[in-house]
């Protein structure tokens, strides 16, 4: 009994002024700052966020970013294998060491020797073969390469023609990290459009739509990219197959954001301030449009970012067997395609570094949806 009185007339703790003043900003922030505040607090998340910055910053400025250009070739320096970039405290501080090609004749091939007595220096700034970046503004100065002229330097090996990789794997970012951003604009225009009309007006509308979406998710969908891919003409120049690519892609796309956008409708159209802009005269579109989509916009930016990655895999692998972008056009899928040999792929194992820039990317836009889909109930625990 002395002790249940005790705790009954014990004094509750005295928050400090910093816990009073965060109370405060929660209490007084905007949705968006309450968004940003929970997904900072995803570590992993803010980390993959970073890195697909970094890659969507490369694959813009590759002609700048990239040593060389994606078709500069050494046929002499065939499969030539990876040069680490080394320090110094004497002049040239970063250098890789030489590499020198002998023919075997047991196995008629070239097989590679590192000459540590012969340096390249490598430098940030150098010239190089020259490129118009943005296709508009003439240059020949590229972020990093080697300061000799003439003497190649290859981080991260060379491929069958002596070409290269990094320099075309930075090339490929730019097509396979933009194949997955135009899909998925692409996906949700018709997503919001299909979605919204069906949870809107229900009845009849919504059936015919859900019947259409099911049509859809029944089909098998690599035979039908498959399929689609290999009614493109092959007489279609780069640009348009890769339009074409990324409409395939789109076409298989919309369906779960479309209904995820019918499952949210369906919650929330008989609400009041839905009741209200009815009244009021708005048109439908306009209802759906101005007040209920925003409603539940942070969602629909979570379930975007987890639909990018099945767009770059798909590109990845429509490319990869044949049927999708083709050379001269670099991607990471058609990278991956020329290694698709046991004998390259044991003689020559640094050719699998375009898989690993998809896993890596697949990984931080999955990081980055679950922050988002976390941050996206910001008054949740």
């Amino acid at each position: 009994m002395i002790n249940d009185t005790l705790e009954e007339t014990r004094p509750e703790p005295v928050e400090g002024p910093a816990a009073v003043a965060d109370k405060r900003s929660v209490a007084t922030a905007s949705q968006r700052q309450l968004i940003w505040w929970r997904f900072s607090r995803h570590k992993l998340a803010v980390i993959s966020l970073f890195v697909l910055l970094i890659f969507y910053l490369v694959g813009a400025t590759c002609e700048f970013v990239a040593p060389r250009a994606q078709d500069t070739a050494l046929p002499q320096a065939a499969y030539s294998p990876p040069q680490w970039v080394k320090i110094s405290p004497t002049a040239p501080h970063l250098y890789v060491n030489g590499v020198v090609g002998v023919p075997n004749v047991d196995t008629l091939k070239r097989d590679y020797q590192i000459d540590e007595s012969v340096r390249i220096p490598v430098g940030f700034f150098v010239k190089g073969d020259p490129y118009q970046l943005f296709g508009l503004i003439p240059g020949d100065v590229h972020l990093f390469g080697s300061t000799e002229p003439g003497a190649p330097v290859f981080l991260l090996g060379s491929d069958q023609q002596g070409r290269d990789l990094l320099s075309r794997l930075i090339y490929g970012s730019r097509i396979s990290l933009s194949v997955g951003l135009i899909g998925v604009v692409l996906s949700l225009t018709l997503g919001l459009l299909l979605g919204g009309l069906s949870g809107y007006f229900g009845g009849r509308v919504d059936s015919a739509i859900q019947r259409i979406i099911e049509f859809f998710i029944s089909i098998p969908t690599l035979p039908l990219w498959l399929g689609l891919a290999a009614a493109v003409p092959p007489g279609w120049d780069s640009l348009s197959t890769y339009f074409a690519i990324t409409l395939i892609l789109s076409l298989m796309g919309w369906t779960g954001m479309a209904r995820v956008i019918r499952s949210r409708l369906l919650q929330i159209r008989h609400e009041d301030f839905v009741l209200a802009a009815e009244l009021d005269g708005a048109r439908p579109l306009r209802v759906i449009g101005k007040h209920m989509l925003p409603a539940f916009t942070s969602h629909i930016i979570a379930s975007l970012s987890l639909s990018v990655p099945g767009m770059i895999l798909g590109e990845t692998a429509l490319s990869f067997l044949g049927l999708g972008l083709q050379p001269p056009v670099v991607s990471w899928g058609v990278t991956l395609g020329d290694a698709q040999s046991i004998r390259v792929l044991a003689e020559a194992p640094w050719m699998l570094f375009a898989g690993l820039a998809v896993v890596i990317t697949v990984m931080a836009f999955n990081f980055v949806g679950d922050g988002l889909r976390d941050a996206a109930d910001p008054y949740g625990s």
